[in-house]
C-alpha cells in the first residue's frame, strides 16, 4: 500500500530539496517514489504554482488529472466562489478512499501560504524507515497530513519532534 504524505516547509525552496533527497533515496533502493507533486508560494504572488513529478514508472501513481484536481480543490476554488465551491463539493467523496477529506483540504488550505512550499509524495517500499527518518531530519519538516496507521503517524511525528 502506498503512502500519501504532505509536507510543509517554511520557505519557498524546501520541498524542492527534499524531493531530491527522496529521489536520491530511491536510487538507493530505501524508499520507492511512486509520484511526487510539489506547490510553491512565492511572497507576494496571489497563488502557488504546482509541479508534477512524472513517476519514473510509467504515466504516474496518481495522475496529473488527480494532481489538478487536488491542487484546485485546496488552492484555487476559494478564488471561484461557494457556487462552485459546492458544486465540487459533491465530486471530493472519491478522495476520501485515499485519505483526503474534508479537513485534510482545510489543512493544507490553512497552512501552505505565501512564503512556504509543501511536497505532496506518494511512497511504498520502506526498506530502512530509521535511516530515511534519519536523512530527513536535516530539512525543517512539517508534517500536515499522512494516511499511515495511526500508531506509525504517530511515531513519525515524534521522530520530526511534532506533536
Amino acid at each position: 500500500m502506498a503512502t500519501l504524505s504532505v509536507l510543509k516547509f517554511n520557505d519557498p525552496g524546501g520541498a524542492d530539496r527534499v524531493l531530491i533527497a527522496l529521489q536520491g533515496m530511491q536510487e538507493r533502493q530505501m524508499i520507492n517514489l511512486e509520484d511526487a507533486a510539489v506547490v510553491t508560494w512565492l511572497q507576494g504572488n496571489k497563488k502557488p504554482t504546482t509541479r508534477q513529478l512524472h513517476s519514473t514508472s510509467g504515466a504516474g501513481a496518481m495522475g496529473g488529472a488527480f494532481w489538478g484536481f487536488l491542487f484546485g480543490l485546496i488552492f484555487f476554488v476559494p478564488f471561484l466562489g461557494a457556487a462552485i465551491g459546492a458544486s465540487m463539493g459533491a465530486m471530493t467523496g472519491a478522495l476520501a478512499d485515499v485519505g483526503i477529506s474534508d479537513d485534510f483540504i482545510k489543512q493544507v488550505r490553512e497552512q501552505v501560504t505565501p512564503g512556504t512550499s509543501a511536497l505532496f509524495a506518494l511512497t511504498s517500499g520502506a526498506t530502512a524507515p530509521d535511516r530515511i527518518i534519519d536523512e530527513l531530519k536535516q530539512y525543517d519538516i512539517e508534517i500536515i497530513s499522512t494516511n499511515l496507521p495511526e500508531e506509525q503517524e504517530q511515531q513519525l511525528r515524534e521522530a520530526f519532534a511534532q506533536e
